[in-house]
């Protein structure tokens, strides 16, 4: 039989001499010219699985974790956002498929294609632009990454196709904080002849005066408050970093509490923040109904639930709170953290700067009168 030389790359020809095996780098293949197989692409353990099967193992473990309801609705929307994706463009749903190049392509279609607020019921077309933010991008690839990240660590899989997805920039803007005026306008909007209006001009109260985030208000239940003490509790099932604590809330907050449970009474719910069907109201509902307020308040602003925390916070420190008791309410155990939110508004910049800046003494003895006669 007669041999024909086939040219290998040096780096395999140079391993095959030393007789090192190849690790299963190379896919087998038969050569009808040679009748001898070698391999030309790796086997992955798990490639041709089913991501639908993968996505279950991964939310499974992740609510046997005890990740909060909406933390697992979080990963099945960001992960059926991608299985559109793919379906879209005609890929199968299977390991082999997500490749760097898919994601990135994913990621770049999501930030120049992708209509925001895509089948929302309560967003106007004019607020349906092409496409999605970095920030929203970035938290979209985050829950991806923690799926594959998680299934190569149990060992379900071989390799994760996100290890070398890096973040897009996200602009850093300074956040904006409310002024006095601007709260009290706001919460001047909520009809309060209504359920609908106390419901939500209590839900702004709570978020004012607690700093709570926005999942942390909707999971109040009426044993989680303490009247005799002034306290909200928390759950660490339902906060974000799992470390349950106490809130102190002012007696005009607990006032409107005790208010919104007598309404409550109708349902059959522990919950605080309901619907006007008596279910736990839903995240995306809640802030519709605060950039109504908003507009009908007159205030041409972006008002987002978490901005009352920025708020709250702000104004706690411009008014000589404590940073230590300030990162306890906020539930932050890393300072770093808590100084986020804390940008001084331009009111209390002002004041500062008035009182400290070199300027005054740079002027001060410009100002006075100058002495051009001696005394006799």
């Amino acid at each position: 039989m007669k041999w024909k030389i086939i040219l290998i790359p040096y780096w395999i020809r140079f391993k095959l001499l030393l007789g090192i095996n190849l690790g299963g780098a190379f896919e087998v293949k038969k050569d009808n010219r040679l009748g001898k197989r070698y391999k030309i692409a790796r086997g992955i353990r798990g490639g041709n699985k089913n991501l639908d099967n993968l996505f279950e193992i991964f939310r499974n473990a992740k609510a046997a974790e005890g990740r909060s309801p909406r933390t697992l609705e979080q990963y099945e929307e960001y992960y059926r956002h991608f299985c559109e994706y793919l379906n879209e463009n005609g890929y199968e749903l299977s390991l082999n498929v997500v490749t760097p190049d898919i994601l990135r392509s994913y990621m770049h279609w999501m930030l120049h294609s992708r209509r925001r607020f895509d089948g929302h019921a309560h967003k106007s077309d004019a607020e349906k632009t092409l496409g999605l933010s970095p920030v929203t991008v970035n938290t979209k690839m985050k829950a991806l990454k923690t799926m594959f990240t998680f299934l190569l660590k149990e060992g379900v899989i071989d390799y994760d196709p996100t290890a070398r997805i890096g973040k897009i920039p996200e602009p850093k803007k300074r956040v904006r904080v409310l002024t006095i005026e601007e709260i009290q306008k706001l919460l001047s909007a909520p009809d309060l002849r209504t359920y609908t209006g106390l419901r939500d001009y209590t839900a702004m109260h709570i978020l004012i005066d607690t700093f709570a985030r926005i999942g942390e208000l909707l999971a109040i239940r009426e044993s989680d408050i303490d009247f005799k003490l002034g306290m909200i509790y928390f759950n660490e099932n339902t906060v974000k970093t799992r470390r349950g604590r106490s809130v102190p809330v002012s007696k005009r907050t607990l006032r409107l509490i005790k208010e919104l449970i007598r309404e409550n009474k109708d349902f059959e719910s522990e919950h605080l923040i309901l619907s006007n069907y008596g279910e736990p109201l839903r995240d995306d509902r809640l802030r519709d109904r605060i950039k109504k307020h908003a507009a009908a308040a007159g205030l041409n602003l972006r008002i987002t639930p978490h901005l009352f925390r920025y708020t709250g916070a702000t104004l706690f420190i411009e008014k000589g709170g404590d940073l230590r008791h300030l990162a306890g309410i906020l539930g932050h155990a890393d300072m770093r953290m808590v100084l986020k939110y804390t940008n001084p508004s331009d009111k209390a910049l002002k004041a500062q700067h008035e009182q400290y800046t070199p300027m005054n003494d740079i002027i001060k003895p410009l100002n006075k009168p100058r002495k051009t006669i001696r005394k006799k």
